[in-house]
This record gives structure tokens, sequence and C-alpha cells, in this order.
């Protein structure tokens, strides 16, 4: 198993839109859509992020696990706010990826000599979430599949690819509060979901697991014009293969190994940790959204 990694930019260009069907005001919202710089891997490079309209207050930081976070507040009324990203990212080359984990047995031993509790501790990715507690349905699944005598890396890899096989991409059959119990109830789902159900069934298994946000060059198909807007914000998974493997990612979703395709937003224990916008706000009514997600290559 191994993932080769080749120098390459991405322009990425992302819109939320929020319309509200009356008036809205007195609002504040906690935005993270923005790509993070990680060492050896990604860079971000030229960006800017646009509020409008224009916030009475906006600050721009990090959050605890390091992701970039906005926090912005409207005090005048407004019937629509929208979030507008452009940026260029640069993946990096990065070694050969080889399998050199350890049974999870011997890691546990390890994550549980763990004292340091920086933001990418494992000691932080073993559960419970603010939206995530054991279910018996998936931690029986993950049991079926784990076998003790596999590294702890080839044991995440067949738990992804066993989600993919019983688990259908519908993005009717959920929302965004649909809860991981339910969605492997129904074996449908979204990238949240598929992504929410292995980090409980890494955890079942004694695999610390975190959840990642961030964005996915989709091909189109043979032949096909890619669409602007067509792609959309991803999640996959992060999971802890011991001391010298450290952290690896996966995509149930798609059933691989996370690649130069996958450009990370952040980190989080759950979707609750990373959601691209948290807020609330004064109105009467509802509201819609919408997002609209181009990512390519600076070079096509």
């Amino acid at each position: 198993m191994r993932i080769i990694w080749s120098d390459m930019i991405y322009s990425i260009r992302l819109t939320i839109t929020h319309r509200y069907d009356q008036p809205a005001a007195n609002s504040r919202h906690l935005i993270r859509v923005m790509p993070i710089t990680i060492p050896g891997r990604q860079r971000l490079t030229t960006h800017v992020l646009e509020i409008m309209p224009e916030p009475a207050v906006r600050s721009d930081g990090t959050d605890f696990f390091g992701n970039t976070a906005t926090t912005c507040a409207h005090t005048d009324q407004h019937a629509e706010m929208a979030i507008r990203l452009a940026c260029h990212v640069e993946m990096l080359e990065v070694p050969v990826w080889q399998d050199v984990s350890s049974p999870v047995a011997a890691a546990r031993k390890e994550w549980e000599a763990i004292t340091e509790l920086g933001a990418h501790s494992p000691v932080h990715f073993l559960g419970p979430a603010p939206r995530l507690s054991p279910d018996p349905a998936i931690t029986a699944f993950a049991q079926g599949v784990f076998d003790p005598a596999a590294t702890t890396a080839a044991n995440v890899i067949t738990l992804g690819r066993a989600l993919h096989d019983v688990m259908t991409f519908d993005a009717a059959a959920t929302n965004v509060d649909t809860d991981a119990s339910e969605a492997f109830r129904l074996k449908r789902g979204v990238c949240q979901d598929f992504s929410h159900v292995m980090i409980l069934g890494l955890q079942a298994i004694g695999v610390p697991a975190a959840y990642v946000s961030g964005y996915l060059r989709t091909l189109p198909p043979e032949g096909g014009v890619k669409l602007e807007g067509a792609d959309a914000m991803h999640a996959w998974v992060r999971a802890w293969c011991g001391a010298r493997q450290g952290w690896i990612e996966y995509d149930p979703t798609n059933a691989t190994l996370v690649g130069t395709d996958h450009i990370v937003v952040g980190y989080g224990r759950d979707y609750s940790d990373i959601a691209p916008v948290n807020g609330h706000l004064r109105s009467s009514g509802g509201q819609r959204s919408s997002q609209a997600v181009d990512v390519k290559l600076v070079q096509e």
C-alpha cells in the first residue's frame, strides 16, 4: 500500500449563501472554510475570504485544533449573507507512504502512555464527542471486520472499505443533523455520515480517530466536461496508527487512502468541531442555504 505525491497547485473557489424569509439582525457566525498550511503536505498561498454584507465586527484567528476560524457579527438587518472564498493551495511532494504501523494492541499501549495534550494528541480522539456516542450496531460491525494480527493501518483500511461496501452515498437520505446511528441503520448518507460511522467504528476497536473537513477535486466522466461549482466541501477520517506511523487519513465515501486531491480545511472530533458555518441570528420564518465549490488545478 502506498501513495505517491507530486507538486501541484489548486485553485479553490467557494460560495455559501444564506437567504432569510424575513430580514435578520444581531447575528454572529463562526466560519471555518479556509484551508490550513500543513508542513510537508500542503501550503496555503494567495487567499481572500469575503463576507457580504460587510460585518460590523470581524476577527480572524485559529481554534484549539489549529484550524483557521473567522468570527463575524452583523448588527444591521440583512435578507442574505454570502461567504466567498478564493485561494490557491500548493500540494507538496512528500515521501512514498508505507504501512509501518504496529498491531492495534501495541498501538493502544502507546497512546495509553501518552501524557501530552496538544491539539494533535491521540487522546483527544477516543470519544465520545458532541455528536458521537458509542453505538452497539457500529461496534459489532467494526469488531466483525477487525483483525488483531494485522497492522493498525491495515485495519483502518479494512474498516473503511467494509463501510463503503455496505453504505450507499445518498444526499437525500440524511441531513446535517442526522446522527451516525441513524445513518448506519439506513446504510445511506453523505460524506459526513460515512466519516462519523467510521470514527465510531475505529474508536470501538481502540484506534483514535478524528474528523477531517476539506475540499476534494472530483474528475468529470471520461469525455465529459468539468462543471463549475460541481464540487462540494468533503469529509474523511484521520486515524492514529502508533508512534512510528503517526496519523493516516482515509476517505470511506470513496474507499481510498487520502491523496493529493484531498485538501484539508481542518481537524476535529466530529462535524461540530469543524462545521463550515456555525452561528445564531434574530429573525422569523425560515432560511435557505446553498453552496457551490470549484476545485481545479491551476495548470488546467
